[in-house]
């Protein structure tokens, strides 16, 4: 058995690991890189993106640093079957399709500039044909249920409880040419217990032979779920009392979620002021649809919810409207009132929270909350560092608005969560390979899992570093 580590190789985007056995050729995960924009369009555009050696694609969940570059792939020939569970599929339909529509706007700006200069024109990753083309080949698969990829290759999917349809992914390889039976688990993302909505990751008790696993938040510790939302309600209203509006750049998929539910919860206690609430993402707006369709991966908490709460729904009450249309998006930018505005990108690398940023910025009333990892070169990352001055559509503006970071509403396990996913295992990894994650929380989960757990065999691969397991 061959592993190359393709993607989220000592970084935290582009996830994409070869597993090369049995003269079949299994890739895991298919991620879009992220990050300086001319590094990140030169690796989403390399040969990674080829998919005629590829026999099938295992998919862990829908978000874009996992499942981006899958129409790239199929436009390249791939002509396998991806699998993943019925949600990441669902939701893979809207997002990818929206990725592709960004794709090709941003190469449409850029080839106009290009055709001015009489530089060579560039065709988008792929378009909205390319996707279509792509949900032909998803295959959705239920939790716990063990699934012949091929002879002697078996698939099961386990619930991550990191967002909606996440999954742990666990390969049962008999493996011809060392004559052993491995079992190959990769991690996907690691979700965290007792956060609101979906249910708690599934710890794998059996253990694995061979590991590779994520390691975001490798050096850090969450704050209680509980405490984040007491400080939610701390944040929104110190806003409210300035005068101002509070701006959240928040993912689509899952954040928007959880913040809409922790502000349902908030308002219905009387905790926060009636103050108009958007959601200003129309693939926000999808994909809480998409939620709404899923109620089997529901927790115990969310079913009592919609017992219980007057309006019947999680993601929606009375203070809160979701935006449709360009106009009502430009509307909000006269709004003389406090407002809370949740939009994508999580980390402000485009879509309609850069016009709100941009009317926003410059105001000490308003707070901008972030709630999530930002990667390094982006937007939201230089606001984490206390960049002062920034550039937005090619302006320059000074940071007035408070920066607040807020990380006890991430979907990634932490340090000690991370540490819990190996220690449960009765079968320890005799390989463990660190992924998904930058090299200072890369380093410190190695060293933990060596020092503390007495793992053997822990590394760190470098981008395309290939590994024969014996």
């Amino acid at each position: 058995m061959k592993i190359t580590f393709q993607g989220a190789a000592r970084t935290v985007t582009g996830s994409q690991h070869l597993i090369e056995v049995n003269g079949k050729a299994i890739l895991l995960d298919c991620g879009l890189f992220q990050g300086k924009r001319k590094e990140a369009f030169e690796a989403n555009r390399s040969a990674l993106c080829e998919g005629s050696s590829i026999d099938c694609l295992i998919l862990s969940h829908a978000h874009i640093d996992h499942s981006g570059r899958i129409p790239c792939l199929v436009r390249n020939g791939f002509k396998g079957d991806i699998f993943c569970t019925s949600a990441t599929r669902d939701l893979c339909a809207v997002m990818l399709m929206d990725s592709a529509f960004i794709q090709e706007k941003d190469v449409e700006y850029v080839n106009r500039r290009r055709q001015r200069k009489r530089q060579r024109l560039f065709e988008p990753l792929y378009t909205r044909e390319d996707v279509a083309r792509s949900m032909d080949c998803f295959v959705g698969l239920g939790y716990n249920r063990r699934h012949q990829l091929f002879p002697g290759i078996d698939l099961t999917l386990v619930d991550a409880g990191h967002m909606l349809g996440s999954a742990h992914v666990i390969l049962d390889i008999d493996d011809r040419e060392t004559g052993r039976q491995q079992r190959l688990v990769f991690s996907g993302d690691i979700g965290r217990p007792d956060i609101p909505i979906i249910r708690d990751p599934v710890p794998l008790r059996e253990g694995a032979d061979i590991l590779i696993m994520e390691s975001t938040y490798g050096n850090r510790t969450h704050p209680a779920y509980p405490d984040s939302e007491r400080e939610l309600e701390h944040i929104v209203n110190e806003t409210v009392g300035r005068g101002g509006s509070l701006l959240i750049p928040a993912f689509a998929v899952g954040r928007t979620q959880q913040l809409v539910y922790a502000l349902h919860r908030l308002h219905n206690d009387g905790a926060i002021p009636d103050l108009p609430i958007f959601v200003d993402s129309p693939l926000a707006t999808r994909t809480t649809e998409i939620f709404r369709l899923h109620p089997e991966v529901y927790d115990a908490e969310i079913r009592e919810f919609l017992l219980t709460d007057d309006d019947k729904n999680p993601f929606g009450f009375g203070m809160l409207q979701y935006t449709q249309t360009v106009e009502q998006s430009k509307a909000l930018n006269n709004l003389k009132v406090p407002a809370i505005i949740i939009s994508a990108s999580g980390m402000l690398e485009g879509g309609r929270i850069l016009h709100h940023l941009r009317n926003r910025i410059g105001d000490a009333r308003n707070t901008i909350l972030l709630t999530s990892w930002q990667a390094p070169n982006t937007l939201g990352r230089k606001l984490v560092e206390q960049e002062k001055d920034i550039r937005i559509f090619g302006e320059d503006f000074h940071v007035n608005a408070r920066i607040e970071l807020l990380t006890g509403f991430s979907g990634h396990a932490d340090r000690e969560g991370l540490l819990d996913f190996v220690r449960v295992m009765a079968k320890k990894p005799r390989r463990t390979f660190i992924v998904h994650g930058e090299d200072e929380a890369a380093t410190n989960l190695a060293q933990a899992l060596h020092q503390e757990l007495g793992l053997k065999e822990v590394s760190i691969p470098a981008p395309q570093q290939s590994v024969t397991i014996d």
